[in-house]
């Protein structure tokens, strides 16, 4: 949020993004921590007038009808069902117009698909995040790197029910010291701070950390196993000076990001991948790449035995190829919905692309990075879909571009549901339609099991208790709505 002066002429004299920045005139720097508390708390009485706006509490049980439920664990669509729902719990699902429940709310499907609430297995949230991740039927979202006070506010907002947001499964962001660092979570030195960090996430029960760029890489493989004795999962981007293989050999769980997967082939032990050679190297080098090939191949193949997760993260790193006044793939769908001045900013390249033959060749590199997707999961690497970008749309197009490396519809949509809920460790609670889990679903307007472009057509989110009408939620943030709002409606 930016703060300016009072008076005729008023001046901006800072900039706060609370957790992460701190920019101030000179002079004021002792002002910004109560300036940030200020913010903070204006925010909150913002933000919980527009979570009571803009959510619907659903009250008593809530009968949906004639709904084509999407079978997330077998990647396949249901025939119409009736879904009773009470006390943000499913009920009972039952052949549409065959059961006898009788409910206090009323929600006519009309034919449309009934999907899982969708996880973004690749967040960094903040407070105001929320309605474009509900919009876009995003229920919950892995965070995978914040300020821990600041998540933990929010965390506690959210089960309070006073913060609108998708629920959070926290991953703890651990780094090391370097001019590179970055100064979210803890910043280590050796081994046994690094325990530290993770003893405190295990002690605020998060159920994985994750490793960034500094990380200590004599430590990595000790930490790594202190932090599975204490039950935690463990991913990351791979540590400069590393390769992909090496933090396999050290026991991640998973691999965050499309270009750590790609620097595998083409750095060495000198290789800094903390500076722009993460982007050039596998713009430059991918087109080059022999796919079928037995480093790749092998890579794959060690992949898939060991269960490594992967984190694409393709839509995020379509900026590769994007050139200057291009409209950013991501939104080059949908970018006549949003505000003029998203859309100018869509336009900004964030590459040095300087002629044609770059571009072309920076194209077939990015053609290459989803074609390697495809090939992962169609040879069983597991796979979860994650964002690191403007939330709720950039997911719809991560989805698009699975199909595009070769998966099914459906099984880009198992993806988004039942593999998030797998490895966020929630799926006893989420990731399918299921009696007896939280009713956290989605109505689309259209088939995305069909046609997965569909998915934009969000037309009800229920989470837990309380409906949100993705209409009304676009509106109320200058969007212009894509499809009509299914409504609930009381019993007659």
């Amino acid at each position: 949020m930016p703060w300016a002066t009072t008076g005729a002429n008023p001046r901006l004299f800072a900039y706060i993004y609370p957790g992460y920045l701190q920019l101030v005139e000179d002079g004021c720097q002792a002002d910004a921590n109560a300036l940030e508390a200020r913010q903070k708390q204006a925010e909150s009485q913002v933000l919980v007038d527009l979570a009571k706006r803009l959510g619907h509490p659903l009250g008593g049980t809530t009968l949906i009808t004639n709904a084509r439920v999407f079978d997330s664990e077998n990647a396949k669509l249901g025939p119409s069902s009736d879904v009773l729902i009470k006390d943000g719990r499913i009920v009972s699902i039952t052949a549409a117009g065959k059961g006898k429940a009788k409910a206090d709310n009323l929600i006519d499907a009309g034919g449309k698909v009934l999907l899982p609430g969708l996880f973004d297995m690749h967040g960094h949230v903040g407070r105001w995040d929320g309605g474009l991740n509900l919009a876009t039927g995003v229920t919950t979202v892995r965070d995978m790197g914040n300020d821990n006070a600041t998540l933990q506010q929010m965390l506690g907002e959210i089960k309070n029910g006073t913060l609108m947001s998708p629920d959070v499964v926290p991953a703890g962001f651990i780094e090391g010291e370097s001019n590179f660092s970055a100064r979210n979570g803890f910043v280590v030195k050796d081994l046994d701070s690094a325990k530290k960090a993770v003893d405190w996430y295990a002690e605020h029960g998060y159920p994985q950390i994750k490793i960034y760029n500094s990380f200590p890489k004599d430590v990595l493989k000790d930490t790594v196993a202190y932090a599975h004795s204490k039950g935690m999962r463990v991913s990351g981007h791979v540590p400069a000076f590393l390769r992909a293989q090496d933090v396999v050999d050290d026991g991640f769980d998973e691999i965050q990001h499309i270009n750590q997967l790609m620097l595998n082939f083409f750095v060495d032990e000198k290789t800094d991948t903390r500076t722009l050679a993460r982007f050039y190297l596998v713009a430059d080098k991918t087109d080059g790449l022999d796919l079928d090939s037995k480093p790749v191949q092998d890579f794959i193949h060690t992949l898939a035995s060991k269960k490594v997760v992967i984190d694409p993260t393709l839509a995020t790193f379509e900026f590769l190829h994007q050139r200057d006044g291009e409209m950013s793939p991501i939104v080059a769908e949908v970018a006549d919905h949003l505000p003029p001045d998203i859309q100018r900013g869509r336009r900004v390249a964030e590459m040095n692309i300087p002629d044609d033959a770059t571009a072309e060749r920076y194209n077939r590199s990015y053609a290459k990075m989803v074609e390697f997707v495809g090939r992962a999961y169609k040879a069983g690497v597991p796979m979860v879909a994650g964002t690191d970008e403007m939330v709720g749309f950039t997911l719809q197009r991560e989805l698009e571009l699975y199909v595009q490396a070769g998966l099914t519809p459906s099984q880009a949509l198992q993806v988004a549901t039942w593999n998030g809920a797998k490895y966020s460790r929630t799926l006893a609670e989420r990731g399918s339609v299921t009696p007896g889990k939280r009713s956290d679903i989605v109505l689309i307007d259209g088939d995305p099991t069909a046609n997965i472009a569909d998915i934009r057509n969000v037309a009800l989110v229920i989470k837990g208790g309380t409906a949100y009408y993705p209409a009304e939620i676009h509106e109320a943030l200058g969007i212009k709505p894509f499809v009509p709002a299914v409504k609930v409606s009381a019993a007659r």
